[in-house]
């Protein structure tokens, strides 16, 4: 068990993840296609960095919110 409680998160219908997944996939390499391998890792670890900064902030909301 994750602890995740996903009834927060319902269902869109007509979303279709696989096709969302490809196509962010695909825009993801349009972005990196003439990239160095140093200028991928760092466009990598710039998005890793704003994911983890974006956790923490709901994080904190959700302690908040408790």
């Amino acid at each position: 068990m994750t602890g995740i409680d996903w009834s927060k998160y319902p269902v869109i219908p007509g979303f279709d993840v696989l096709k969302w997944k490809a196509e962010t996939q695909a825009e993801i390499y349009q972005k990196i296609k003439d990239m160095t391998s140093e200028e991928q890792i760092a466009y990598f670890c710039k998005g890793s960095e704003a994911f983890r900064e974006e956790r923490n902030r709901f994080r904190a909301e959700s302690v908040a919110d408790r």
